[in-house]
Protein backbone atom coordinates (compact mmCIF):
# COMPACT_ATOMS: atom_id res chain seq x y z
CA UNK A 1 0.00 0.00 0.00
CA UNK A 2 1.47 3.14 -0.77
CA UNK A 3 2.16 5.33 2.27
CA UNK A 4 1.78 8.48 0.09
CA UNK A 5 -2.08 7.85 -0.75
CA UNK A 6 -3.47 5.76 1.92
CA UNK A 7 -6.00 3.91 1.83
CA UNK A 8 -10.17 4.82 1.45
CA UNK A 9 -12.43 4.71 3.80
CA UNK A 10 -15.67 3.16 3.91
CA UNK A 11 -18.21 3.40 6.62
CA UNK A 12 -20.33 0.67 6.88
CA UNK A 13 -23.36 -1.04 9.37
CA UNK A 14 -23.21 -4.92 9.40
CA UNK A 15 -26.87 -5.08 10.73
CA UNK A 16 -29.65 -2.57 10.72
CA UNK A 17 -29.22 -1.37 14.97
CA UNK A 18 -25.87 -1.90 14.85
CA UNK A 19 -22.56 0.55 15.35
CA UNK A 20 -21.22 2.03 12.37
CA UNK A 21 -17.54 0.35 11.52
CA UNK A 22 -14.38 1.72 9.39
CA UNK A 23 -13.08 -0.25 7.04
CA UNK A 24 -10.18 0.73 4.69
CA UNK A 25 -11.59 0.48 0.67
CA UNK A 26 -8.38 -0.24 -1.56
CA UNK A 27 -10.16 -2.22 -3.67
CA UNK A 28 -8.39 -2.06 -7.69
CA UNK A 29 -10.00 0.30 -10.04
CA UNK A 30 -12.98 0.46 -7.85
CA UNK A 31 -15.62 3.21 -7.89
CA UNK A 32 -16.36 5.53 -4.95
CA UNK A 33 -19.38 3.27 -3.47
CA UNK A 34 -22.32 5.00 -2.48
CA UNK A 35 -24.42 5.45 0.43
CA UNK A 36 -27.33 2.82 0.74
CA UNK A 37 -24.77 0.29 -1.44
CA UNK A 38 -24.41 -3.39 -0.01
CA UNK A 39 -20.55 -4.32 0.21
CA UNK A 40 -18.88 -7.64 1.26
CA UNK A 41 -16.25 -6.58 4.15
CA UNK A 42 -13.71 -8.62 6.30
CA UNK A 43 -14.67 -7.92 9.71
CA UNK A 44 -13.35 -10.11 13.30
CA UNK A 45 -15.42 -13.09 12.61
CA UNK A 46 -14.61 -13.34 8.55
CA UNK A 47 -16.53 -12.03 5.83
CA UNK A 48 -19.78 -10.17 6.35
CA UNK A 49 -22.47 -8.24 3.95
CA UNK A 50 -23.17 -4.88 5.05
CA UNK A 51 -24.39 -1.19 4.26
CA UNK A 52 -22.63 1.03 3.26
CA UNK A 53 -23.65 4.51 5.03
CA UNK A 54 -22.53 8.25 5.06
CA UNK A 55 -18.88 8.68 6.33
CA UNK A 56 -18.15 11.83 8.40
CA UNK A 57 -14.16 11.97 7.50
CA UNK A 58 -12.96 12.95 10.82
CA UNK A 59 -14.60 10.18 12.89
CA UNK A 60 -13.63 8.21 10.32
CA UNK A 61 -9.55 9.06 10.16
CA UNK A 62 -9.88 8.36 14.33
CA UNK A 63 -11.22 4.50 13.41
CA UNK A 64 -9.20 4.07 10.64
CA UNK A 65 -7.57 0.28 10.70
CA UNK A 66 -3.65 0.26 10.31
CA UNK A 67 -2.65 -0.30 6.81
CA UNK A 68 -1.98 -4.03 7.73
CA UNK A 69 -5.17 -4.84 9.19
CA UNK A 70 -7.56 -7.11 7.63
CA UNK A 71 -10.62 -4.98 8.64
CA UNK A 72 -10.71 -3.98 4.20
CA UNK A 73 -13.56 -3.90 1.68
CA UNK A 74 -13.59 -7.52 -0.16
CA UNK A 75 -15.94 -5.96 -3.04
CA UNK A 76 -19.20 -4.59 -3.80
CA UNK A 77 -21.54 -7.04 -2.98
CA UNK A 78 -23.28 -9.22 -6.12
CA UNK A 79 -26.64 -10.40 -6.99
CA UNK A 80 -25.72 -13.69 -5.64
CA UNK A 81 -24.33 -12.05 -2.47
CA UNK A 82 -27.09 -10.65 -1.80
CA UNK A 83 -29.30 -13.44 -2.16
CA UNK A 84 -27.01 -15.96 -0.24
CA UNK A 85 -27.73 -13.30 2.86
CA UNK A 86 -31.48 -13.11 2.37
CA UNK A 87 -31.06 -17.38 2.57
CA UNK A 88 -28.92 -17.12 5.81
CA UNK A 89 -31.64 -14.64 7.19
CA UNK A 90 -34.60 -17.16 6.80
CA UNK A 91 -32.05 -19.86 8.06
CA UNK A 92 -31.31 -17.47 11.13
CA UNK A 93 -35.03 -17.81 11.76
CA UNK A 94 -35.56 -21.41 11.63
CA UNK A 95 -32.27 -21.94 13.43
CA UNK A 96 -33.48 -18.97 16.41
CA UNK A 97 -37.00 -21.07 16.74
CA UNK A 98 -35.44 -24.65 16.45
CA UNK A 99 -33.15 -23.65 19.84
CA UNK A 100 -35.90 -21.79 21.32
CA UNK A 101 -38.09 -25.24 21.29
CA UNK A 102 -35.18 -27.26 22.75
CA UNK A 103 -34.26 -24.85 24.86
CA UNK A 104 -38.09 -25.21 26.31
CA UNK A 105 -37.93 -28.90 26.10
CA UNK A 106 -34.55 -29.04 28.06
CA UNK A 107 -35.87 -26.58 30.72
CA UNK A 108 -32.81 -24.70 30.56
CA UNK A 109 -32.41 -21.05 32.58
CA UNK A 110 -31.41 -19.22 29.56
CA UNK A 111 -33.08 -16.78 26.95
CA UNK A 112 -32.29 -16.37 23.74
CA UNK A 113 -32.13 -13.50 22.02
CA UNK A 114 -30.52 -13.53 18.93
CA UNK A 115 -29.12 -16.37 15.86
CA UNK A 116 -26.68 -15.31 13.85
CA UNK A 117 -24.97 -17.40 10.31
CA UNK A 118 -21.82 -16.47 9.16
CA UNK A 119 -21.67 -15.42 5.65
CA UNK A 120 -19.89 -18.37 4.83
CA UNK A 121 -22.52 -20.90 6.28
CA UNK A 122 -19.79 -22.52 8.11
CA UNK A 123 -21.25 -21.78 11.89
CA UNK A 124 -24.31 -20.61 13.60
CA UNK A 125 -23.90 -18.16 16.57
CA UNK A 126 -26.50 -18.10 19.40
CA UNK A 127 -26.77 -15.06 22.18
CA UNK A 128 -28.20 -15.37 25.11
CA UNK A 129 -28.87 -14.19 28.54
CA UNK A 130 -28.89 -16.34 31.89
CA UNK A 131 -28.16 -15.71 35.50
CA UNK A 132 -25.49 -18.10 36.03
CA UNK A 133 -23.44 -20.67 34.18
CA UNK A 134 -25.22 -23.31 31.72
CA UNK A 135 -24.56 -26.31 30.81
CA UNK A 136 -25.40 -26.38 27.21
CA UNK A 137 -23.71 -29.09 25.63
CA UNK A 138 -26.39 -31.11 25.08
CA UNK A 139 -28.05 -28.68 23.22
CA UNK A 140 -25.20 -27.39 21.58
CA UNK A 141 -24.75 -31.06 19.87
CA UNK A 142 -28.29 -31.62 18.80
CA UNK A 143 -27.98 -28.27 17.19
CA UNK A 144 -25.17 -29.26 15.43
CA UNK A 145 -26.59 -32.50 14.24
CA UNK A 146 -29.67 -30.53 13.23
CA UNK A 147 -28.24 -27.57 11.56
CA UNK A 148 -25.27 -29.22 9.86
CA UNK A 149 -23.28 -26.29 10.91
CA UNK A 150 -20.96 -25.68 14.00
CA UNK A 151 -22.76 -24.33 16.47
CA UNK A 152 -21.35 -21.07 18.96
CA UNK A 153 -23.10 -19.97 22.05
CA UNK A 154 -22.27 -16.92 23.40
CA UNK A 155 -23.57 -15.61 27.05
CA UNK A 156 -24.21 -11.54 27.25
CA UNK A 157 -25.39 -9.67 30.04
CA UNK A 158 -28.30 -7.79 29.94
CA UNK A 159 -27.02 -4.31 28.87
CA UNK A 160 -25.00 -6.53 25.47
CA UNK A 161 -28.92 -8.03 24.49
CA UNK A 162 -30.26 -4.38 24.52
CA UNK A 163 -27.18 -3.20 22.69
CA UNK A 164 -27.71 -6.72 20.09
CA UNK A 165 -32.10 -5.89 19.98
CA UNK A 166 -31.82 -2.03 19.80
CA UNK A 167 -34.89 0.64 20.20
CA UNK A 168 -35.49 3.82 21.51
CA UNK A 169 -34.66 5.38 25.10
CA UNK A 170 -36.82 7.67 26.79
CA UNK A 171 -35.15 10.10 24.90
CA UNK A 172 -36.67 9.63 21.37
CA UNK A 173 -33.23 8.50 20.09
CA UNK A 174 -31.70 5.38 19.10
CA UNK A 175 -30.06 3.64 22.06
CA UNK A 176 -26.56 4.78 22.83
CA UNK A 177 -25.14 1.50 23.32
CA UNK A 178 -26.66 0.56 19.46
CA UNK A 179 -24.60 4.05 18.33
CA UNK A 180 -21.93 4.85 19.64
CA UNK A 181 -20.68 3.44 22.61
CA UNK A 182 -18.36 1.32 22.87
CA UNK A 183 -18.12 -0.38 26.44
CA UNK A 184 -20.17 -0.32 29.22
CA UNK A 185 -19.00 1.32 32.53
CA UNK A 186 -20.13 1.30 36.24
CA UNK A 187 -23.78 3.51 36.76
CA UNK A 188 -24.63 4.28 40.34
CA UNK A 189 -27.86 5.64 41.74
CA UNK A 190 -25.03 8.48 43.75
CA UNK A 191 -24.63 9.86 40.02
CA UNK A 192 -28.49 10.41 39.33
CA UNK A 193 -27.92 12.19 43.12
CA UNK A 194 -25.71 14.81 42.07
CA UNK A 195 -27.27 15.69 39.28
CA UNK A 196 -30.44 16.27 41.31
CA UNK A 197 -32.47 14.33 39.41
CA UNK A 198 -35.91 12.21 40.58
CA UNK A 199 -34.93 8.99 41.73
CA UNK A 200 -38.00 7.60 40.11
CA UNK A 201 -36.66 3.90 39.05
CA UNK A 202 -38.91 4.03 35.95
CA UNK A 203 -37.23 7.36 34.74
CA UNK A 204 -34.06 6.20 35.52
CA UNK A 205 -33.78 2.82 34.15
CA UNK A 206 -33.22 2.11 30.20
CA UNK A 207 -34.82 -0.58 28.05
CA UNK A 208 -32.17 -3.21 29.09
CA UNK A 209 -33.78 -2.66 32.67
CA UNK A 210 -30.37 -1.20 34.52
CA UNK A 211 -29.39 2.11 35.54
CA UNK A 212 -29.14 4.34 32.09
CA UNK A 213 -25.57 4.89 30.41
CA UNK A 214 -26.14 8.77 30.08
CA UNK A 215 -26.28 9.24 33.88
CA UNK A 216 -22.49 8.42 33.44
CA UNK A 217 -21.33 10.33 30.67
CA UNK A 218 -23.86 13.58 31.03
CA UNK A 219 -22.74 13.88 34.40
CA UNK A 220 -19.50 16.44 33.84
CA UNK A 221 -21.96 18.96 32.48
CA UNK A 222 -24.87 18.25 34.88
CA UNK A 223 -25.07 21.14 37.41
CA UNK A 224 -22.86 21.66 40.04
CA UNK A 225 -20.35 18.91 38.59
CA UNK A 226 -18.93 20.45 36.42
CA UNK A 227 -15.28 18.99 36.05
CA UNK A 228 -15.78 16.38 38.39
CA UNK A 229 -17.72 18.18 41.19
CA UNK A 230 -17.11 22.14 40.66
CA UNK A 231 -20.00 24.40 40.18
CA UNK A 232 -17.81 27.01 38.85
CA UNK A 233 -16.88 27.28 35.22
CA UNK A 234 -13.30 27.66 35.76
CA UNK A 235 -12.69 24.05 36.40
CA UNK A 236 -11.78 21.70 39.59
CA UNK A 237 -9.15 18.47 39.40
CA UNK A 238 -10.94 16.91 42.33
CA UNK A 239 -13.18 14.15 41.07
CA UNK A 240 -14.42 14.23 44.26
CA UNK A 241 -15.67 18.02 44.69
CA UNK A 242 -14.57 20.72 46.62
CA UNK A 243 -16.25 20.58 49.50
CA UNK A 244 -14.18 16.78 49.77
CA UNK A 245 -10.99 18.17 50.36
CA UNK A 246 -10.42 21.49 48.04
CA UNK A 247 -9.52 21.81 44.53
CA UNK A 248 -6.84 22.70 42.74
CA UNK A 249 -8.14 25.93 41.12
CA UNK A 250 -10.35 26.85 44.38
CA UNK A 251 -7.81 26.87 47.12
CA UNK A 252 -7.95 24.65 50.11
CA UNK A 253 -11.29 26.51 51.62
CA UNK A 254 -13.57 25.83 48.88
CA UNK A 255 -14.92 27.96 45.99
CA UNK A 256 -18.14 28.16 47.75
CA UNK A 257 -20.21 27.68 44.43
CA UNK A 258 -19.41 23.28 44.36
CA UNK A 259 -22.61 21.17 45.95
Amino acid sequence: MDPVHPARLVSVKLTPVGRVQTFLYDLPGGAEPQVGQQIVVHADGGQALGTVVRTVPQLAERKRPPADSPHRAVRLATHDDIVARQRHQQREKDAFQIAAMKIRERGLPMKLTRAEQAFDASRVVFYFTAEGRVDFRELVRELASDLHARIEMRQMGVRDDAKVIGGYGSCGRPLCCTTFLQSFEPISIRMAKQQDLSLNPSKLSGLCGRLKCCLRYELPNAKGQTHGGCGSEAGCDNPSGCGAGGCGSCGSGGCGTCH
